[in-house]
């Protein structure tokens, strides 16, 4: 298949994209790593007038601490180098723990981890981390900047809260509370095929052994990360228990994933491996943020 005739550009700034966006609109597509967005133009599903590459923006590939511990991900820097930086896997272990499951190395050394982001697939790793950790995306156009909380980013398959002018440019991710565990678990038949199901799980416990917080989000399993806030009710205010995970698991599995099924899972394969996968990722995150306390 071959894409339909398309002009190109090759900004040399931030500001020459956005403007280029603010004149094109819809009609323009960013051009991040390209893993998602060539394969549907040569296959028709999408058809830019006008493709916009960013990949001589230098300065959106970046990672930064700031002062009050927050590290700050630039919307340029590739898959590849979330998985491999130290700095990341220090700050933000998940991210480090979850990328191996993203693709195969060919594709992580290419995507970005904006691009993802902004493609919204709700069998994608990223954005169900990103609200996992409860990140923060800053979005730009030429009327300015504003800041996007993960978990309202995500509007439904392949959709964001993203106008036709804006770029996703910034990812920032907060420190994490003392005695946080965080872990990820998922379903393909083969690795690196696209997850039957997934999910990501974040804890914090206080000084006696009760869970504080709790997120546990899952992919795959709905129109976008399906962030299971019921489920996470139940750890609340609860010491982790065989008994207090199970219902937990059970309740998200039941009651707040919408599965959409496909030719490898029906929805109710994918709500058993909700429930499975719930516990098991559960133990693994109650775990790690025991062992911190030791």
């Amino acid at each position: 298949m071959k894409p339909a005739p398309f002009d190109y550009a090759a900004p040399a700034s931030l500001e020459a994209a956005l403007a280029l966006k603010a004149k094109h609109g819809d009609d323009a597509k960013f051009l991040a790593g390209g893993q998602s967005l060539i394969p549907a133009m040569n296959f028709r599903l999408v058809q830019a007038h006008l493709l916009v590459d960013l990949n001589g923006l230098a300065d959106l590939d970046y990672v930064r601490r700031a002062d009050d511990g927050r590290l700050r991900l630039g919307a340029m820097v590739r898959q590849r180098r979330l998985e491999r930086d130290s700095a990341i896997a220090g700050h933000s272990p998940l991210i480090h723990e979850t990328m191996p499951f993203v693709a195969h190395p060919q594709i992580r050394n290419r995507g970005t981890l904006g691009g993802c982001l902004a493609h919204a697939d709700p069998a994608a790793e990223l954005p169900v981390i990103a609200v996992a950790l409860g990140a923060r995306f800053k979005t730009q156009s030429t009327r300015g900047e504003r800041w996007i909380a993960a978990e309202d980013f995500f509007r439904g398959m392949f959709n964001t809260d993203l106008t036709p002018e804006e770029m996703l440019v910034e990812v920032e991710l907060p420190r994490l509370p003392p005695r946080t565990g965080t872990a990820f678990v998922e379903f393909a038949r083969r690795r690196g095929d696209y997850a039957l199901l997934g999910v990501a799980a974040v804890v914090t416990l206080d000084e006696k052994g009760v869970c504080q917080q709790a997120r546990l989000v899952y992919l795959n399993a709905g129109d976008g990360p399906v962030n299971a806030k019921e489920a996470a009710g139940i750890l609340r205010g609860e010491k982790p228990s065989a008994a207090v995970i199970e219902a937990a698991s059970a309740k998200a599995a039941q009651a707040e994933i919408a599965p959409l099924g496909n030719v490898h899972a029906s929805p109710e394969y994918q709500r058993h491996l909700a429930r499975v996968l719930g516990r098991r990722v559960l133990r693994q995150a109650f775990d790690r943020a025991g062992s911190q306390g030791k």
